[in-house]
């Protein structure tokens, strides 16, 4: 009999990362399934699993979860759904191995209900620090419901080892979303302008501000200070994604489509770019600006500036095209000055990515191939680290 994997996806952004290695993973000798959730089945959010569909994709299961609310009590309902659906389509298809990315909410659950149907997890992009967001925790939650690790940096894969994890198990392999740049056929600037329906005939940066949920505040002020200081910016158009579904993200979208209705002439707002389109756009892009993860981890590879606002990504391995800047007006302002100018830009093509490296989906297919292959797999343990007095 097959082995059986199994792929779950809740998320625009997240399956542009898990689109190599589940196109790798289908022409293995495998039982492979593709489950959709989230973001994917909302029509608030772009229904994106046609983005799946397009790709030639098949879609065993779609398993809705998502409240309408940006909410944390509509959070927990979402996590809630989903551990009780997850937790009826595992004990109904048993998969030898569960295939999960990242660290939102909606994801944990899905481990969480893996875990309980004693499945073995295999997590990519552990290991990582983002504070400003609970996501860390809840990353660091999955980290220790795996059995098989995918780090994007060698400091992710000691933070993951730290935690507790058998060192055989987590493997460097660098991150899928620099490995898309290199590898996915990008479109060109018209084409961008077709799928857009919006004139690229000025200079233009991509933005992307999504919900801080570690934050006493609110992240509907920090917004505004964006939208504030893109007001300022009339010499150059915006290519605006909508938020996530997050706590507030409902709200900080209205306020997107309002402000796109007011600037429609230079402000183009969308629910999702699907992956070629999104990094093609960041090909011609001036910069990348917000507080996703993109500018962080993609956005270097095309040597751009990236304005990276707030505390959202704060503990993130960094390349030098990253300004950070607190979220006021004034700070802002500063840092899209310093973005834009041409001698940071000059700057900017001397500094290398460092999520880059070599094979990155084929490593990870090779991985997972070989712990299906393996006849006795070890319990997992908790990996106690030697430490010395002093380091304690």
């Amino acid at each position: 009999m097959l082995k059986k994997v199994c792929i779950v996806t809740g998320s625009r952004a997240e399956y542009g990362l898990l689109r190599p290695v589940i196109k790798k993973l289908s022409k293995e000798n495998i039982d492979l399934k593709v489950v959709v959730t989230g973001m994917h089945l909302s029509k608030e959010f772009g229904n994106t699993f046609r983005e799946i569909e397009k790709d030639g994709i098949k879609i065993d299961k779609k398993i809705e979860i998502l409240v309408s609310s940006d909410t944390a009590s509509g959070n927990c309902t979402s996590m809630g759904l989903a551990l009780i659906k997850f937790g009826e389509y595992f004990e109904e298809e048993k998969p030898d191995l569960l295939l999960v990315l990242g660290d939102r909410y909606e994801i944990a659950a899905v481990s969480l209900a893996g875990t309980i149907n004693n499945i073995p997890i295999a997590h990519m992009h552990g290991g990582e620090l983002t504070e400003g967001a609970y996501d860390d925790a809840l990353r660091h939650s999955i980290t220790k419901m795996s059995t098989l690790h995918f780090a994007s940096t060698s400091e992710y894969r000691k933070r993951i080892i730290q935690l507790g994890e058998s060192k055989e198990r987590v493997k460097n392999v660098g991150a899928i979303g620099v490995e898309n740049i290199e590898k996915l056929k990008l479109v060109s600037l018209k084409e961008i302008e077709e799928f857009l329906n919006f004139k690229l005939d000025k200079k233009f940066a991509l933005v992307t501000f999504h919900p801080v949920t570690l934050k006493d505040g609110s992240s509907i002020e920090e917004v505004l200070e964006l939208l504030k200081v893109i007001n300022d910016f009339k010499e150059y158009k915006f290519i605006i994604t909508k938020a996530n579904a997050d706590k507030e993200g409902i709200e900080i979208n209205k306020i997107l489509e309002k402000f796109e209705k007011e600037n429609a002439k230079r402000i183009k707002l969308v629910s999702s770019m699907g992956v070629i389109n999104y990094l093609s756009s960041m090909k011609y892009a001036e910069a990348v600006i917000g507080n996703s993860s993109s500018g962080i981890i993609e956005a270097p590879s095309f040597n751009i500036p990236t304005v990276n606002i707030g505390d959202r990504q704060k503990g993130r391995v960094q390349s030098k095209t990253t300004i950070n800047c607190i979220p006021n007006y004034l700070e802002i302002k500063k840092a899209f000055n310093k973005a834009f100018s041409k001698e940071f830009k000059e700057e900017c093509k001397t500094y290398q990515n460092p999520y880059k490296k070599e094979g990155t989906s084929d490593s990870v297919v090779k991985e997972i191939m070989n712990y299906l292959d393996e006849k006795d797999k070890q319990l997992k343990r908790f990996y106690d680290i030697n430490w010395s007095d002093k380091d304690v």
